[in-house]
């Protein structure tokens, strides 16, 4: 998604309505809506639920929302609290490497209380969001939400704090730095350097958070 679109996005806001997070967020009925497989939703809680031990304020299953999001662009985002959103596309083209890179450094934001102000565009005032732990190995089909993302970027020192932390997670998880170094090479050529937002946020750039990251070794 393109700065100008995400702009645009943002002065639609107050006619699509603010986003819900939460047990009681419902998932809107679409009868062309994709599905996510049971192996893909397994995937991300097998990647998620070992950065959330090794957080300075661990989370259990429990305490963790995730909303799915049916849009093909490459993004996720952290909305506070508990709350993470990621697209479809991020779950069928990222590799385990590259989805969890980007999960500790969204799982990163939420535990330095770095909250983005987000919004769901054309999913209406309820979308759907699933405990963490309902995607645990055996769940059923993930029904996605439908709409696009649209989340403000952090600030230059966030975002550098977070892939710091997001190293310091990696770490005690058992990984190296080069996980995250790895998932924001790929993000920045699949996206094609466009920021809209959530993990694709351009401050700083991409280039100069790689340099950064990778003076930690």
């Amino acid at each position: 998604m393109s700065r100008a679109s995400a702009l645009l996005g943002a002065a639609l806001l107050g006619a699509c309505g603010s986003l819900q997070v939460g047990p009681e967020a419902t998932v809107p009925a679409a009868a062309d809506i994709r599905r996510v497989a049971p192996q893909q939703a397994q995937r991300l809680y097998s990647i998620m639920v070992p950065l959330l031990r090794e957080m300075r304020n661990p989370l259990q299953p429990s305490q963790v929302h995730v909303g799915i999001l049916d849009e093909p662009g490459i993004n996720a985002a952290n909305a506070g609290g508990g709350n993470f959103y990621v697209t479809t596309g991020l779950l069928q083209k990222a590799n385990e490497t590259q989805l969890r890179g980007i999960m500790a450094h969204e799982i990163a934001h939420e535990d330095l209380g770095h909250v983005a102000q987000m919004q769901v565009l054309g999913a209406g005032l309820n979308v759907g969001v699933h405990v963490l732990e309902q995607l645990f190995p055996g769940s059923s089909v993930i029904t996605p939400i439908a709409g696009t993302l649209i989340a403000r970027g952090y600030s230059r020192n966030e975002e550098r704090e977070a892939d710091r932390h997001a190293v310091d997670i990696l770490r005690r998880a058992g990984y190296s730095e080069q996980t995250l170094i790895d998932a924001l090479t790929w993000v920045e050529r699949a996206s094609g350097g466009e920021g809209g937002g959530g993990f694709l946020s351009t401050h700083p750039e991409t280039d100069e958070r790689i340099e950064a990251l990778k003076s930690l070794r």
